[in-house]
């Protein structure tokens, strides 16, 4: 009977020393993983507003020209003052 508790012990530590093991083998993939992944995800974002910039800009008359109309549309309408729809115009107007 001793040798087969001795055998069920050895078998229980060399078990649990495997699974130990293997969940820290498991751990430190995982963790190498992320930080590949995390180094993928910063050189992307980094590229990201690039690309941005080189597309070309939108036409700054037509949309200038549809702020005033809707400026003077407000206007109209009595919800700007007249100093406010001046200040607004110079602000889209740059000057």
């Amino acid at each position: 009977m001793p040798g087969l508790l001795r055998g069920m012990a050895r078998t229980a530590v060399v078990a649990g020393t495997a699974t130990a093991v293997s969940n820290r083998v498991s751990r430190r993939q995982a963790n190498r993983w992320a930080a590949q992944e995390q180094q993928a995800y910063e050189e992307q974002a980094y590229q990201q507003p690039q690309a941005y910039e080189a597309s070309p800009p939108a036409d700054d008359m037509e949309t200038k020209l549809d702020q005033l109309r809707q400026l003077g549309e407000l206007k109209s309408q009595g919800v700007l003052s007249e100093e406010e729809f001046a200040a607004q115009k110079r602000r889209i107007l740059g000057s």
